[in-house]
């Protein structure tokens, strides 16, 4: 199975019934890797319900692929019995690290963009395809400042992580909005210059709005807030220039309900048609 070119949701407990009961629009679901590690229970069931109903998505967010460190075989391991046990149509990681001499950090962490962190991070990459026996996605991060150890453009990072494993790309909308404002870069040329052939799966998620110090804006990505108007614009260039893909929207704190999530699921739909439509013309 495949993911369909059409809306998809990140799957919360609390929107079990509403989405079984009345999906609307929405085709395939993902879910984070590491709520589905354990041996049984409920969450487990209730996934494997989901998938039979819809395509499903796996998304990791501890296998700290950028870090300096080799990668933690047993989480690893685990991460390949989720995929063995539900067979998604994708599994995604992070252009990020989240572990340091055994210490794990409760974010995801930008790294310098530079040829040994390039040849890391792809060696870790591979390694995990090796280990799913499949090709993995990987997401551009959201950044708060432009590191000063970089030595290359991060789409130029991205493009050639891609070129020397096989692996596909996550676009994730909202983090090139929230990266772009932070550093004070423009969002529609980084768009404009994404490898969009690389694509296999776009994000969409909210974000918060504040300032730092000198009063500039700052965007902090925290998926609590409903897609903000500049991140559906820039879903519509996305669309325009790549075509329909699979359109996912993540709400992962202060959970709405069922019908909101749904509306935002329903708007994702309407885009994907409107490019459906533009690319028949």
């Amino acid at each position: 199975m495949v993911l369909p070119h059409r809306p998809g949701v990140g799957f919360k407990p609390q929107h079990y019934a509403g989405l079984t009961g009345d999906p609307g629009p929405v085709e395939w679901v993902e879910v984070h890797a590491e709520n589905y590690m354990g041996d049984g229970g409920r969450a487990l069931a209730q996934l494997a319900s989901l998938r039979d109903r819809f395509a499903l998505s796996v998304h990791g967010v501890g296998l700290s692929i950028g870090g300096e460190g080799r990668l933690d075989g047993d989480h690893l391991s685990r991460v390949r019995r989720v995929c063995e046990r539900f067979e998604p149509a994708s599994f995604s990681e992070h252009l990020a690290w989240s572990t340091h001499e055994g210490v794990y950090f409760n974010d995801l962490l930008p790294l310098p963009y530079r040829e040994d962190t390039l040849a890391r991070t792809a060696a870790h990459v591979q390694e995990v395809q090796e280990a799913l026996a499949r090709p993995i996605l990987i997401e551009n991060p959201s950044v708060y400042v432009t590191l000063p150890a970089s030595e290359m453009d991060e789409i130029d990072f991205l493009t050639e992580l891609a070129a020397r494993t096989g692996c596909g790309l996550l676009l994730d909308v909202n983090n090139v909005l929230v990266s772009a404002t932070n550093r004070q870069t423009d969002p529609l040329d980084y768009i404009d210059r994404f490898p969009h052939a690389l694509v296999g799966e776009i994000h969409l998620g909210g974000h918060a709005v504040d300032a730092d110090e000198r009063g500039a804006p700052l965007l902090i990505d925290d998926h609590a807030h409903p897609v903000a108007p500049q991140v559906w614009a820039l879903l519509d260039r996305t669309l325009a220039l790549a075509g329909p893909q699979p359109v996912l929207i993540e709400w992962d704190n202060d959970l709405p309900d069922w019908p909101t999530l749904r509306a935002e699921a329903a708007r994702a739909g309407a885009a994907l048609d409107r490019a459906a439509l533009d690319a028949l013309r």
